[in-house]
């Protein structure tokens, strides 16, 4: 069994149960969900993808659950306070761009896509509420986010409650006999493997890998956090953030994302430096996610964060003349937000044509037709004045 597990993984249970079923021969049907809550998935999806993989090669059934009803939610699994609730049009605009996204990791036509509002949708009162009669609301608050919110007196929505027995259903209208997911989704993925086995079911056996952490470093990997990198970046922004992570970080994201040892690392880099190492897990990583060149990105970013010069090619943005450079920044989106923008002020990370520009500076107007924007150390803009 060892050989379809890749390092990610932590805990199998039952692993005598799995064990079991993979020398059966039966085809399994692996399940996995993902709620459309932000419209990019990252390289947290990416250490499960590379693991349904490997059961997809196995030639499973790897079924790739859209969560688009429970996505109306939010999975509460680690948060301390109410999630905002998505609306249908966010949920389907989300959707659009995750099929092709999975794609980059999994073979499409050898994988089932489902969507859970084709029974969540469709459930009649009366089979939900004998389904809810199957669990107890005392189980179901012992979860550690829970008790914590209530002990601290924070929001708990009765919505909330429900998700894990929504995720639960899904198990059992898709029949799985796997369900593959993260260390924290173990209270969700367990309630899946009750609710099977109360309805007389073969219960599902759950794999949980280990959670990758974000370009901090120290919180998982999260676009509430903001600490992604995700599948939608470009070459060059993905070989950025990969070496924008401490050195501390660089082992677990060779073994959860490439399923590599730092040895493996060191000697593909063929040097045991630790910018040489980062460089070649960043190369590689590229290449996982874009299929080209990680060469080039890596050119880039010597080029643009190594000796601080400007990319070869820049994005042109064209701005009427009255806007101001607090206007030009927020509108065209090259920071998050105001409160970013005035503390990389405070940075000194903000330059125009080499010249720091101050907090009062952003709120006069450009003074020149062409001028080159760059913020912190690797983003690049070619304004333009019409």
């Amino acid at each position: 069994m060892d050989n379809i597990l890749s390092s990610a993984v932590v805990d199998v249970i039952n692993r005598q149960s799995l064990e079991k079923k993979l020398k059966s021969g039966k085809k399994l049907r692996i399940k996995f969900g993902a709620d459309p809550s932000a419209p990019n998935l990252h390289l947290g999806h990416l250490v499960v993808l590379e693991q349904l993989r490997r059961f997809s090669e196995a030639g499973h059934k790897v079924v790739f659950l859209i969560g688009d009803f429970t996505a109306m939610i939010g999975d509460p699994t680690g948060r301390n306070k109410m999630r905002p609730q998505l609306t249908p049009e966010q949920i389907k605009a989300n959707v659009k761009t995750y099929v092709s996204q999975v794609a980059l990791i999994l073979d499409i036509s050898k994988i089932e896509i489902r969507y859970n509002s084709e029974w969540l949708g469709k459930l009649k009162v009366e089979d939900w509420l004998k389904t809810m009669a199957r669990f107890s609301v005392n189980n179901i608050l012992e979860r550690d986010d829970f008790s914590a919110r209530i002990k601290d007196k924070h929001s708990l929505g009765v919505h909330e409650i429900m998700y894990p027995i929504l995720q639960a259903y899904d198990s059992v209208a898709l029949k799985a006999d796997v369900e593959i997911g993260g260390t924290d989704q173990r209270f969700n993925i367990l309630a899946g493997r009750e609710l099977q086995r109360k309805l007389d079911m073969p219960p599902q056996d759950a794999v949980l890998l280990d959670l990758l952490v974000g370009t901090d470093g120290v919180k998982k990997m999260s676009k509430s956090v903001g600490n992604t990198i995700d599948f939608t970046d470009s070459a060059e922004n993905i070989f950025g953030k990969v070496m924008s992570i401490p050195d501390s970080a660089v082992k677990a994201y060779a073994r959860l994302v490439l399923n590599k040892t730092l040895d493996d690392l060191q000697k593909e880099a063929g040097d045991k430096h630790p910018m040489a190492v980062k460089k070649e897990l960043a190369r590689q990583i590229v290449e996982k996610l874009h299929h080209s060149s990680g060469q080039l990105a890596r050119a880039h970013f010597e080029r643009v964060v190594g000796r601080r010069e400007a990319p070869e090619e820049i994005e042109e943005i064209v701005v009427r003349k009255e806007l101001t450079l607090k206007d030009i920044i927020l509108k065209h989106g090259l920071v998050a937000s105001a409160s970013q923008l005035m503390r990389l002020t405070g940075q000194k990370a903000v330059h125009i044509d080499d010249k720091v520009i101050g907090r009062g500076d952003i709120y006069l107007p450009l003074d020149r037709k062409e001028q080159v924007i760059k913020i912190g150390r690797r983003g690049y803009w070619k304004i333009i004045i019409k």
